[in-house]
């Protein structure tokens, strides 16, 4: 199969595209940069030049293509919003290219759409279109393109991790090296669910040869973490003291993590997992967490 691969040289893309190109799959990743280009077909893909901001660089790309996985995402968590909305036009864009064809279209969201509380694990069908997260501008347009009869398919990710990255957990790690002290809200009881990165590489190809139009598939390995024990894991690392703040101190010290930082963002994949017989086995998040070089990592202030 042809893939047009979005994000082919970030941190979940590039094991995508290896993964992609493992199992015989031909790719073209898009490129914004010359250093993202070199890497691209340094791992044996195509390149296409263009960018988010610009859909209409890319679609030839998907027009060519026998399917399309979007991962590229604008994470500049001080514009989210801005983010979110970029996003769903580049979903719009791609879905217009595909209307009247079953060529599959597979997008990223996130698994804390589908939660409606922290007692309950967002569940694989399960989703609030009137959620506070705006990345819910994703699950929008994935509706509106199914509606349209576009063969979509959502992949819905938690904190992927190595040890070099782990989704928001980076951030907050590179906040607590900034303030000094690692912090958690209350006693740290929300949890979060994880999954390492080679496993989610995995499942979007799995997604891509046997999902189907209209699912979203969890790439959950563990279910739930505790913001407590990723707190202990990071402050041990970094030997820095570890605060309990109140949620009226959260926004003055987190800024804009805070909308994060007393969320429970677990998911169940017990459905991807019987669907498509996906079997996570890389490392724990907080297995990952213990054995990062934090120093060559994260470079201190």
């Amino acid at each position: 199969m042809h893939v047009f691969l979005t994000g082919a040289s970030g941190f979940i893309g590039s094991r995508i595209l290896t993964e992609l190109l493992n199992a015989g799959h031909q790719v073209t990743g898009l490129a914004r940069s010359d250093s993202s280009a070199g890497a691209i077909r340094l791992a044996g893909a195509e390149v296409w030049r263009g960018t988010l901001e610009e859909p209409a660089s890319f679609t030839g790309a998907v027009e060519r293509a026998d399917a399309v996985i979007h991962t590229a995402f604008d994470h500049d968590f001080h514009h989210f919003v801005e983010s979110c909305e970029k996003d769903r036009r580049v979903i719009q864009a791609m879905g217009e290219v595909l209307k009247g064809s079953a060529r599959p279209l597979l997008i990223t969201s996130g698994t804390g759409m589908g939660n409606d509380g922290p007692m309950h694990p967002a569940e694989t069908e399960q989703r609030l279109h009137d959620h506070a997260n705006p990345r819910i501008a994703t699950e929008r347009e994935a509706n509106a393109l199914l509606a349209a009869d576009v063969n979509v398919r959502l992949v819905c990710l938690p904190q992927v991790h190595d040890t070099t990255r782990q989704g928001l957990i980076t951030w907050y790690i590179q906040h607590a090296l900034e303030k000094g002290a690692v912090a958690c809200i209350g006693d740290g009881d929300n949890r979060w669910s994880a999954a390492h990165v080679s496993d989610v590489a995995r499942l979007y190809r799995l997604v891509l040869e046997q999902g189907a139009g209209g699912h979203r598939y969890h790439a959950v390995a563990e279910e739930e973490v505790l913001m407590r024990e990723i707190a202990l894991t990071v402050a041990d690392k970094l030997n820095l003291p570890q605060l309990s703040l109140s949620a009226g101190e959260a926004q003055a010290h987190f800024g804009w993590f805070a909308i994060f930082a007393g969320m429970s963002l677990r998911s169940s994949s017990v459905w991807t997992r019987r669907k498509l017989n996906w079997q996570p086995v890389g490392p724990g998040l907080l297995e990952d967490l213990r054995a990062m070089d934090y120093q060559n990592v994260f470079a201190r202030p």
